[in-house]
């Protein structure tokens, strides 16, 4: 065998490995399975698209995280959602073309938002028992809809990769009974995320403004407001169907944060996205009474601070369960290195 074919070897094997070996989060962890989704806190993953986190996506998914993030640029030259933390005209990331299983773990990386899409739905299909996973996208610099890349473009690119894996605000909004309710704010209120082990296999997606957008003194539409006026506007023409993403209000605050938002698009908010610190000095029981899911970013500063890389699994593990009963749904941060943290399920709470 030549050096060349026994390297490809190698490689092939340790996919294959990975696959079987990774832990991934199964939907009943811990007797954790009938807990309804938003009655429950995982641990998720800071920009794990990153190839210094990982030289593979697939790689932070064994983890067993229950959230990854992903950054996008959207560059209208052209038409394409770039993943990176900086470039907004390149891809820098650790997706790769994967159609298959195995594919996950070799090839090319630095691809577009679909093929990370696509990415996660294979290894999702891999993996049915896992999740249900959380996917973050930051918008780094906001829409461009007068330019073709809107929330409706956003809504196509991801059916067409994440197809039936994405769990979608028509689906929060279903009866079990049949009907549906009139608003997220009405679904969550009553109580109508399915349960975890329902959810098993599915992606929800939920989209943040991004920190470019938030510092241009231009930019007068951010992310969380136009996505939220466009799920308003396809429930008013019965096209609620078409949405795929959640819109997420950023940036910690005691009482309602959403007075901020015009009045029909306030009941459409119930992800909430924002620092740990900041968080666990407000009221948060607000956010878990009410079932809305609240990520609480930067976990590790919460004083007192722990490594936000490498800290013991003991200490991210008390620091999961301190936010867990400070009603987070999600503890952020870059514990990579702990796959038995990652694969947490806790009751929140």
């Amino acid at each position: 065998m030549t050096v060349r074919r026994a390297i490809a070897a190698g490689l092939l094997t340790a996919a294959a490995l990975a696959l079987t070996m990774a832990p991934g989060t199964t939907a009943g962890a811990a007797g954790t399975g009938d807990l309804p989704f938003g009655s429950a806190t995982t641990v998720g993953l800071h920009n794990t698209y990153d190839p210094a986190a990982f030289p593979y996506l697939a790689q932070g998914l064994d983890t067993g995280t229950g959230m990854i993030e992903l950054d996008a640029w959207t560059d209208t030259v052209t038409t394409e959602w770039k993943v990176s933390h900086s470039n907004p005209l390149g891809n820098a990331n650790n997706c790769v073309t994967a159609t298959t299983p195995a594919q996950l773990y070799t090839g090319g990386a630095n691809k577009n938002l679909e093929t990370c899409l696509d990415d996660v739905r294979v290894w999702l299909g891999a993996h049915p028992g896992s999740g249900p996973l959380v996917i973050k996208l930051e918008l780094k610099g906001g829409f461009a809809a007068n330019r073709g890349m809107g929330p409706a473009q956003l809504d196509s690119l991801i059916a067409a990769h994440l197809g039936s894996t994405a769990f979608r605000p028509a689906d929060l909004l279903a009866k079990p009974g049949g009907g549906a309710h009139a608003t997220l704010d009405e679904a969550t209120r009553a109580g109508n995320w399915p349960s975890r082990t329902a959810l098993a296999g599915r992606a929800l997606v939920y989209v943040i403004p991004g920190s470019f957008e938030e510092g241009n003194p231009f930019d007068t539409l951010h992310t969380d407001v136009e996505y939220g006026r466009h799920l308003r506007d396809l429930s008013a023409t019965g096209k609620i169907g078409q949405a795929q993403v959640f819109p997420a209000y950023h940036g910690a605050a005691g009482g309602d944060p959403r007075s901020a938002y015009e009045a029909d698009v306030r009941p459409w908010f119930v992800v909430f996205d924002g620092d740990a610190s900041a968080y666990t000095a407000v009221d948060t029981s607000w956010y878990d009474t009410r079932h809305y899911l609240l990520t609480m970013t930067d976990a590790q500063n919460v004083a007192p601070a722990i490594s936000g890389t490498t800290p013991t699994a003991d200490q991210a593990t008390a620091r999961t369960r301190q936010l867990a009963g400070a009603h987070a749904s999600i503890v952020s941060s870059d514990w990579r290195s702990l796959p038995t943290v990652q694969s947490l399920v806790l009751p929140r709470g």
